[in-house]
């Protein structure tokens, strides 16, 4: 089963409400970081993705029909080759907005969490400082600026390196219309879904 749907925009833009979104529209499961965390052979794929082995996009996804967050928004580029059928949709917000809430969540957590003895956890934080703050940020994720500048590059790179009509770039306010049409699917009756906040982030942080 080939990804339907690659999500190419940071975490906190909204990625854990379009994961909700596609999986209640039929395109499940989503992969998001919540099923690195509990999927069997997620941990061990992507810290090999990490150290720079070679990687085989169709077994990372096996059983996925859509990926959105971070560890896999930073492969939209190469996931969008090893699945050329799939549509690719950046979430974004207003850069202010989306520093506030990440700076209290991913940031925090990478910058200032006690070292923990569990072996997984271990291994989730090395994986995603490498692939998120190195990766992405140079190292250098809590400067506002670096970061910021960052934000707008991913989604200028987007723009420019996807045919429009493969291309949705959605904020999290724009609810059902936008993505079913995109993807062709009919409008649920139900609200579209709004989760993941700074505090609830913050509990499942804490484990």
């Amino acid at each position: 089963m080939p990804l339907s749907v690659i999500g190419s925009g940071f975490g906190r833009t909204g990625t854990k409400s379009l994961k909700l979104a596609l999986e209640q529209l039929g395109f499940a499961p989503c992969h998001h970081m919540v099923e690195v965390r509990t999927t069997p052979g997620q941990v061990d794929f992507w810290c090999d993705i990490a150290e720079g082995k070679p990687v085989d996009w169709h077994a990372v996804f096996a059983g996925f029909r859509a990926a959105v967050d971070w560890p896999s928004c930073n492969y939209w580029r190469e996931l969008a080759a090893a699945f050329p059928e799939a549509k690719i949709i950046h979430t974004t917000r207003p850069a202010e907005q989306w520093w506030a809430s990440f700076s209290k969540t991913i940031m925090e957590s990478l910058t200032t969490r006690p070292p923990s003895d569990d072996p997984i956890r271990l291994r989730m934080r090395a994986m995603t400082k490498t692939i998120i703050d190195q990766n992405v940020f140079g190292g250098r994720i809590a400067e506002k600026d670096v970061a910021l500048a960052a934000f707008h590059k991913r989604e200028a790179e987007v723009r420019a390196a996807i045919p429009p009509a493969r291309l949705l770039v959605l904020q999290p306010t724009d609810g059902w219309e936008p993505l079913c049409r995109f993807l062709g699917v009919p409008v649920p009756a139900e609200p579209y879904p709004f989760t993941n906040t700074t505090e609830e982030f913050r509990a499942i942080a804490r484990g």
